[in-house]
């Protein structure tokens, strides 16, 4: 292999990419969000500055993604926390919960997602849309929701998979330290509404030492959705860099 090609690889193993090079086009993602109120001082604990937290609400999801480019059929679960920076609205992603090893590798190395492997599941069960999380053989969570009460206003299920995304990008150096500690900021702008649903919501977390969702407790159910979209993701970008600050 020449320097010009090694230069060009984008992953490694070098004979056996461990996720595809593609933008990712998502056809029929569904998304079941549970919003809910918890705890504003462990908010506070976790939510890194320059960001804040204004209201204590935390979206709980499951992302079923059986059509992906490059990808293919995979479900990812995790926690997303609402913040502003700089006046904008949006949310922190603080973890992601994904059955998929090219997944979690991309979402890593090619954008910012703090993706770890779990055991996520989405299904309706006679009059309930499910959603679970399993981390090894136990459950930290299980969402439910009626199925397809009402319908949701687009323009809300827009703006609730549209809202701008805040994550931590993180590069170890090869002398233990960080090469990239930043924050960067991502937003979904190709995306289709195809139905949107609402109906009362329930989340049950459990603790779990390696898989906290649970540290984030549940006071009040505030809101739940269920809805069909088709996106492509768009790339993150950096807004803040930590080691220069």
């Amino acid at each position: 292999m020449q320097k010009e090609d090694v230069a060009r690889l984008f992953t490694t193993p070098v004979d056996s990419p461990a996720y595809a090079p593609a933008r990712y086009r998502f056809t029929n993602r569904e998304y079941l969000n549970i919003y809910y109120r918890t705890d504003p001082e462990v908010l506070r604990r976790l939510v890194p500055e320059p960001l804040t937290v204004t209201d204590p609400i935390v979206r709980f999801e499951i992302m079923r993604m059986p059509d992906t480019t490059g990808l293919g059929d995979y479900t990812e679960a995790g926690q997303l926390i609402a913040v502003e920076h700089e006046g904008e609205k949006g949310e922190f992603n603080l973890a992601m919960y994904v059955d998929s090893v090219p997944a979690i590798s991309s979402g890593r190395e090619y954008s910012a997602y703090p993706k770890k492997s779990g055991s996520p599941t989405l299904y309706v069960d006679s009059d309930t849309l499910v959603g679970t999380l399993d981390y090894g053989t136990l459950r930290v969570a299980t969402a439910t929701m009626g199925y397809k009460h009402h319908a949701l206003d687009p323009a809300e299920a827009r703006a609730q998979v549209c809202s701008p995304n805040f994550m931590i990008k993180t590069i170890p150096d090869y002398d233990g330290g960080l090469r990239v500690c930043d924050l960067v900021r991502t937003q979904i702008s190709d995306l289709t509404v195809k139905s949107a649903y609402t109906a009362p919501g329930r989340l049950e977390l459990f603790a779990h030492a390696m898989a906290p969702l649970a540290d984030l407790p549940v006071r009040e159910v505030v809101g739940a959705s269920h809805i069909l979209t088709d996106l492509t993701l768009s790339p993150a970008q950096p807004v803040f860099d930590y080691l220069t600050a």
